[in-house]
């Protein structure tokens, strides 16, 4: 299991800070941890076990854009401990995490190897796409990386982005694709299911009155897909039974009810009676199912929701029956 470590902690602990050094590292945002991110990561665990320490991938939070540009910064695909989990897939030891003050990210690139790599990691092997950028301004990019290693016979590797459909995988355009509702080609490129976390919320209970009781999911933190119903796997704490449970999930308003509010997540939990007010609960999401629709009444609407669920139930399944 990766650990999530943050660089402050180090000051406090001497056997955690000498156990992180002599080690394979590589800087990014890792946002999403998708197929190019993997790609890299294999090569720092290869790294690592050649140069016998441990595999370390870097990270900086908040997003370096939103202390520098407040409005600027792109939605998050993942929280840290999530991009942890995945990284464990990769073998990833540990994921440093740096806080992105602005006395950090006005570090010239000489400044913030010498400080970070050298000082803090004592680095062996750095491992790095082609477009890796650090210091003030981003000013450092790979040719002035390996100047800066092979002054201190520090190894590097410039890894060669994952390509799909004729394109790099990239998080801006696994975003592209989540916010235009397509889940498939986002999973695609993850590598991994797309999940909303969050803690149920006390809702209208309208769902419960038609027959399709619902649970509100608050504090969702990560990019939220275009407006629709999902076909998804609920699970969180509380779920009593199978791990997964298949559900039915509707993103956005309710305009049958004429409801204004602009982006409610409600989720129906198929073959599931629990109670699971104030508890957690992650929503794996599989694919789209509908757009948001306006019926005549709560009738129809009923009638459409039957066929929803029979939707969820059956992508869920073939999911579930494939080897």
């Amino acid at each position: 299991m990766t650990s999530l470590i943050h660089l402050s902690d180090l000051a406090g602990d001497s056997d955690l800070h000498q156990s992180l050094q002599g080690g394979a590292v590589s800087i990014g945002n890792f946002d999403g941890v998708h197929l190019g991110h993997r790609a890299l990561l294999e090569r720092v665990r290869w790294h690592a076990q050649r140069v016998g320490g441990k595999a370390i991938a870097i990270v900086m939070d908040p997003h370096p854009a939103s202390v520098l540009r407040p409005h600027g910064a792109p939605p998050s695909l993942t929280s840290l401990a999530r991009r942890a989990e995945l990284m464990s897939g990769s073998e990833i030891d540990h994921l440093l995490v740096c806080e992105a003050t602005r006395d950090f990210l006005n570090q010239t690139a000489e400044e913030f190897f010498q400080r970070l790599i050298v000082e803090q990691l004592s680095a062996k092997a750095i491992i790095e796409g082609p477009n890796f950028f650090f210091g003030r301004d981003r000013a450092g990019n790979t040719t002035r990386l390996k100047e800066l290693a092979a002054e201190r016979q520090i190894d590097v590797e410039i890894v060669v982005p994952s390509v799909r459909d004729e394109r790099m995988v990239s998080s801006s355009r696994i975003r592209e694709a989540i916010a235009s509702g397509d889940i498939v080609l986002a999973n695609q490129m993850l590598g991994s299911r797309y999940r909303l976390a969050g803690v149920v919320t006390t809702g209208e209970q309208r769902g419960r009155t038609l027959g399709f009781p619902t649970a509100n999911l608050g504090g969702v933190k990560t990019l939220l897909p275009e407006h629709g119903v999902y076909a998804a796997l609920a699970c969180g704490e509380g779920c009593e039974g199978p791990t997964n449970h298949p559900a039915a999930v509707h993103i956005g308003p309710n305009p049958t009810f004429n409801d204004r509010q602009e982006t409610k997540i409600e989720a129906h939990l198929l073959d599931y009676d629990g109670d699971l007010y104030g508890k957690s609960l992650s929503l794996t999401l599989v694919g789209q199912v509908r757009g948001v629709i306006k019926f005549a009444d709560a009738s129809a609407l009923k009638q459409q929701l039957q066929i929803d669920l029979q939707t969820v139930r059956e992508t869920v399944s073939s999911l579930q029956s494939r080897p």
